[in-house]
């Protein structure tokens, strides 16, 4: 099964619009994610629907950060992309009646529940500008390995 990674994405996109581009078009960010524009118009509303940014439709428009890296957490991200599933693991019915079955179920959502709930909690604990700092320490010490959209 393949990873969910459109929260990595727009995580990146969100720190390039901070960092190397004041507004960006769908365009300019499919560049970035090295996909369609379709796809990051499709994120990007969730984003907008967030209030993470705002949109302007014309000749001159695009997206724009609706704050600042630092008011937004990772919470927020999850939340805007849709709060896709966390985990691939889990129970599957198909001995309902069955009391191993059973035991093991409700273990396995017992411990995936308690798992999600921490997660939850980092994820409101750690801003977008956490990883925005990360980036600029790394790019101190490597200042040719940054890539900028065109």
């Amino acid at each position: 099964m393949s990873r969910d990674n459109r929260m990595s994405r727009m995580l990146h996109v969100l720190i390039h619009m901070d960092r190397h581009m004041t507004r960006a078009t769908s365009e300019q960010i499919s560049k970035i994610l090295d996909t369609n524009p379709v796809f990051v118009r499709r994120m990007m509303a969730g984003l907008r629907d967030q209030n993470i940014v705002t949109s302007t439709k014309g000749a001159k428009g695009g997206w724009e950060l609706a704050c600042k890296l630092d008011e937004i957490s990772l919470f927020n991200v999850y939340k805007a992309i849709g709060e896709p599933t966390l985990f691939s693991i889990g129970p599957k019915v198909d001995h309902p009646d069955c009391l191993v079955e059973q035991a093991v179920d409700e273990r396995i959502d017992q411990t995936l529940s308690e798992a999600e709930a921490l997660l939850m909690k980092r994820f409101k604990s750690i801003t977008v500008e956490d990883i925005a700092q990360d980036f600029e320490r790394r790019l101190s010490k490597h200042p040719d390995k940054i890539w900028r959209p065109s």
